[in-house]
């Protein structure tokens, strides 16, 4: 029989702290300053189950990222 013991323990809170740690895509989504629209959009994505049915965060989402791009360039 083998034993959950310390080992399991070490290993949950290992997972937990990855969890915590920031996404790197979100970290960079953060950086563009659309961070906002992201959150709408993954919001609608996440209710509608469909991103068909989210075409104006997806817009606004991409609207938000082309202005960034331009001001890059």
């Amino acid at each position: 029989m083998a034993r959950h013991g310390h080992a399991r323990n070490r290993l949950s809170l290992e997972e937990d702290e990855d969890e915590e740690a920031e996404d790197p895509v979100d970290a960079m989504i953060s950086r563009t300053g659309c961070a906002a629209q992201h959150r709408e959009l993954q919001e609608c994505m996440a209710a509608r189950q469909d991103w068909r049915h989210c075409q104006p965060q997806v817009r606004a989402f991409g609207e938000c990222m082309a202005r960034r791009q331009r001001t890059q360039e």
